[in-house]
């Protein structure tokens, strides 16, 4: 459960237009490019009350979906959707061997005695081999248990993305999970 309705959302969604952003990727981030003001903090918390804002990732050009835009997008949902305590759809995003690893059900009991969750994934590295693009970034799950202590769940995501070559059907040309690791700590 979230305590901060009103924070999380804003902070993914300026987290997903910061990440997200066709220009940059394109173009990659210039000295003399002026901040976004979409992305800057409202004067007050009541510009962000609204909690049936769209939430949802921006609809990408195919250049930057091919590009670490494409994986930053898949990232950054897996984030919203555990803050939105929406961990069926976050599990949807998991690799094979993943959803094997935690079954949809284990995995929502990883997340559903927490409050006051958000989640960090930091800009990670690209880089290419065989054929594929990987995506690899850090991933900083916080939150509270029942009882009020910190809890901490940090572990490394790995996305995926075959380059456009023959034979590669549609779904491996587009960004998904190669693997997640999480580790607890209190």
């Amino acid at each position: 459960m979230i305590k901060h309705p009103v924070l999380a959302p804003f902070v993914l969604a300026t987290i997903a237009l910061a990440a997200c952003s066709p220009e940059q990727d394109a173009a990659g981030p210039t000295e003399t490019q002026a901040p976004d003001p979409s992305v800057q903090a409202p004067p007050d918390s009541e510009a962000v009350a609204d909690p049936d804002r769209n939430l949802d990732p921006p609809i990408l050009t195919p250049e930057a979906e091919r590009g670490e835009t494409g994986a930053r997008n898949v990232l950054v949902s897996f984030a919203r959707d555990i803050e939105l305590e929406r961990y069926d759809a976050a599990w949807e995003l998991l690799s094979a061997a993943d959803r094997k690893k935690w079954p949809k059900a284990e995995f929502a009991v990883i997340f559903s005695d927490l409050e006051e969750v958000t989640v960090a994934v930091p800009t990670g590295e690209m880089e290419g081999a065989a054929g594929s693009l990987y995506y690899t970034a850090p991933v900083t799950i916080t939150g509270t248990d029942v009882i009020g202590r910190p809890v901490t769940i940090e572990g490394e995501a790995i996305l995926r993305r075959t380059n456009d070559v023959d034979g590669a059907t549609p779904e491996q040309r587009r960004w998904h999970f190669q693997s997640l690791s999480l580790d607890w700590t209190h």
